[in-house]
């Protein structure tokens, strides 16, 4: 890239709008392109929102959704993975089919052997992708008779191949609740907390990103200057900022936003929660998904685990993670779709103690259908939650990353996290105008990204786990 393009580049001033993990990896993006970039937040750190536990798993936990955006969040995942390093928990995922589901594992095979082949290209096209192991162990299926077999050993200290991850569940399943075989597949989680520490650190170290937290936005403006006035308040004091380029990466409130720019589009919120428990292992586990079918009594339920014991729930039911009502739309007169108060009281003023404690025990009573000492786990803290926007009609849509309207305005439509470095990317190319060769060669994309210590983020997560009423555990890999 010549000179004066990164010269133009220099001279822009973009405002990203929303800390989220969306905004923060935007503007973590942007900064190493040595681009002004005022981030607004109006909380009082970074990457607060709905409770994120894989990279995707995309091809195993979605099985209706296409083959394309199996491959989005492969190759989304695995760009993730490699700018947040210090943020991965390395274990794998067991997709289980119960007894009274129609479907089987068989049915996944095709995909995960094109998912399987999508990840060896990758790699051939760039060695630096190999981090999810070998290719070829991409994915292992597990008999009932290999079930069997592990029931009676003991988890090795190393673990070093997947029917080491396996041995726990082994020795805790209903081996009759489930279809043969398991599956094993090497999806890897992602560490809200660590992430949260990790883009708050970059960005405060970064010499052209003010990062301004506690300051809310109650006003944009496109000017007859072809600027963008960006009015926002912090501890009762209203400032005006003025800049080239708006992003509104607001999450469920992107629509807040639209409607202050005068910019119309569809879509949807969702409130969701996740459910935080304790149960005494002293092995470590994979991740465990039992498909279900979404909304029903018989909803997914998913077992996340992290270190000391802890673990995170999902349901898939409206009794648990999803709600009745749950879901809003946009309307004619407004591109924000509009939440029940009782959804928003929750976002606003947290949870009242006794919904919270029924949840959490149904999300246990979930897991217990196929895993029945989970019946000892307890209640460990209050849930994940928060709402998630669903771009359009299509409430299974994952794989989606941005739109845009007019040369100076750019939302982010992420579903997923994983999808946060494609938008930074998409936004970068359409701004500015660069095709994607004149933008590799403008910068190293990971320097940015790695050059933190592990105790610095390690504090920091635990801090901001501490800040938001969570157990520690949670922040640690």
């Amino acid at each position: 890239m010549n000179d004066n393009c990164l010269s133009i580049l220099k001279s822009k001033r973009i405002a990203v709008i929303g800390g989220g993990i969306a905004g923060s990896t935007i503007a973590l993006r942007l900064t190493g392109l040595d681009i002004n970039v005022t981030l607004f937040e109006e909380g009082s750190s970074l990457v607060n929102g709905p409770p994120v536990c894989h990279l995707h798993a995309g091809g195993n936990l979605y099985p209706d959704i296409s083959n394309e955006q199996c491959f989005t969040l492969l190759d989304q995942s695995i760009a993730t993975m490699k700018i947040y390093p210090h943020c991965i928990n390395k274990r794998p995922t067991v997709i289980a089919i119960p007894q009274r589901d129609a479907s089987n594992i068989e049915h996944l095979l095709p995909r995960l052997e094109l998912l399987k082949q999508r990840y060896k290209d990758l790699i051939q096209t760039d060695e630096s992708n190999n981090v999810l192991g070998d290719p070829d162990d991409y994915y292992k299926m597990f008999s009932r008779e290999d079930i069997e077999r592990l029931k009676n050993k003991s988890q090795p200290d190393k673990i070093t191949d997947f029917s080491d991850w396996m041995i726990p569940l082994a020795k805790t399943l209903d081996l009759e609740t489930i279809k043969y075989p398991l599956l094993m597949v090497q999806e890897y989680g992602l560490s809200l907390f660590r992430i949260a520490a990790s883009t708050e650190l970059s960005l405060q170290a970064s010499p052209t990103c003010k990062l301004l937290t506690n300051n809310k936005v109650t006003c944009v403006n496109y000017s007859a200057k072809n600027t963008w006035l960006i009015t926002h308040t912090e501890n009762g004091k209203q400032t005006t900022t003025e800049v080239d380029y708006l992003i509104n990466a607001c999450g469920y409130r992107t629509g807040v936003i639209d409607d202050m720019a005068d910019t119309p589009k569809e879509r949807m919120v969702e409130f969701k929660a996740a459910y935080i428990t304790h149960w005494e292992q002293s092995e470590r586990w994979p991740e465990v998904i039992f498909h279900g079918e979404r909304g029903t009594p018989q909803g997914m339920a998913q077992l996340t685990p992290y270190p000391n014991g802890y673990f995170q729930l999902h349901g898939m039911t409206e009794e648990i993670t999803l709600f009745k009502n749950g879901l809003a739309k946009s309307t004619d007169s407004s591109a924000q779709p509009k939440l029940d108060k009782s959804f928003i009281n929750k976002l606003v003023q947290g949870w009242d103690k006794q919904e919270s404690d029924d949840r959490t025990q149904k999300a246990i009573n979930h897991i217990t259908q196929f895993i029945p000492n989970f019946t000892n786990a307890t209640i460990a803290g209050k849930p994940l939650f928060g709402a998630q926007q669903i771009p359009g009609k299509d409430v299974s849509l994952r794989a989606y990353d941005v739109s845009f309207e007019g040369q100076q305005y750019a939302r982010a439509e992420i579903v997923k996290a994983s999808s946060a470095l494609t938008v930074a990317d998409q936004i970068i190319y359409k701004l500015f105008n660069l095709s994607h060769e004149q933008l590799a060669e403008c910068c190293n994309v990971d320097t940015s990204f790695t050059s933190l210590s592990e105790s610095e983020i390690n504090l920091l997560a635990c801090d901001i786990a501490d800040h938001r009423n969570y157990p520690r555990s949670l922040a640690k890999i």
